[in-house]
């Protein structure tokens, strides 16, 4: 049996470079290692936690799978599947949440932080979603999980409660451990301090952004003093998170990029990184356009997805309410 690894992406709008580069780019890959049984789900229960139109939701999850599709995840190699169709994901929850004291989960970071993003939502799905996430990863028993450091601390607490679960009741649980990726931290093109987000769109690039768009959002990116094409975070960090973006979507070295322009300025730059988003989104929107013109494609994978999750899930919240005796099979 190959390990478990699990993770999901919630569907709250247009999904960006950043979380191409920082997720889907990775999943694909560790898919294609074939050194794992891989779920990826579309966590539309955590999107819940932000302000949210009903009648959009429907089709941010669709648009969620069509991106995991075209970005090159297989339903035959990898479980996709959506995570509100699988019950067993919050009656863990649930359960679990008697393992979480409150002390622990206010020193959540996200939840200071998504707190102060908005102010005027700050309520118990927030508050809860470490442990919906820990139930998320342990109902599968998942050995890794990829995460980015702003997860680090959620994994950590569903390794804690898996601890003290198996101490109550037995070995129930996999301790999961993080698989760090290479998930480039990619920031606002309009400000090089704020992380990339659907918030600033002005700053942001969508994978499903038309050339043109891409041309003239690059153009627009804020850049440093200077006109040297030298990748330098600390004294260029606006020109350094371009040539991020332009080192992962062409996968080539800084150094590369430096030698190809140097005695050129940022206006030659700018050009020739639109040219290489451009070129590298190519072949990934022809893609979700054809999916989604073609939904039945994209209810049929998920359809068979969420059977084989459900097997899994189902077998796993059974044993476990056997051990809390609340089972009267």
């Amino acid at each position: 049996m190959k390990p478990v690894l699990v993770s999901g992406i919630q569907p709250t709008g247009k999904l960006h470079i950043g979380n191409y580069l920082g997720s889907l780019k990775n999943f694909v890959a560790l898919q294609d290692l074939d050194e794992y049984q891989c779920f990826f789900f579309i966590a539309d229960l955590h999107s819940l936690t932000e302000d949210f139109n009903p009648k959009e939701k429907a089709s941010q999850i669709r648009n969620v799978v069509a991106d995991y599709l075209a970005a090159g995840l297989n339903p035959k190699q990898s479980v996709i599947f959506q995570q509100s169709e699988i019950p067993a994901h919050t009656e863990l929850a649930v359960i679990l949440n008697n393992f979480a004291p409150i002390g622990e989960m206010e020193r959540m970071t996200q939840f200071k932080d998504k707190s102060k993003n908005q102010a005027g939502n700050i309520n118990m799905g927030l508050f809860d979603y470490p442990v919906l996430m820990a139930a998320d990863i342990l109902l599968y028993g998942a050995s890794v999980v990829p995460v980015g450091e702003d997860q680090v601390q959620h994994l950590e607490l569903a390794r804690t409660l898996a601890r003290r679960f198996n101490a109550k009741f037995g070995k129930t649980f996999v301790e999961p451990k993080p698989i760090l990726t290479e998930a480039k931290r990619i920031m606002s093109l309009d400000d090089p301090t704020k992380k990339m987000s659907k918030s600033r769109p002005q700053g942001c690039l969508f994978l499903d952004d038309e050339p043109d768009v891409i041309r003239k959002k690059v153009q627009r990116a804020v850049t440093d003093s200077g006109s040297e094409i030298k990748y330098d975070p600390e004294r260029k960090p606006a020109l350094s998170n371009l040539m991020s973006v332009y080192a992962n979507m062409a996968d080539v070295r800084m150094d590369q990029i430096e030698s190809a322009f140097k005695g050129k300025g940022y206006g030659d730059f700018k050009k020739g990184l639109a040219e290489v988003i451009i070129q590298a989104l190519a072949p990934f929107q022809e893609k979700k356009r054809k999916l989604l013109a073609s939904p039945g494609i994209i209810k049929k994978a998920l359809a068979a997805g969420n059977k084989k999750a459900s097997l899994v899930a189902d077998k796993k919240i059974e044993e476990i309410k056997e051990k809390i005796g609340i089972s009267l099979d």
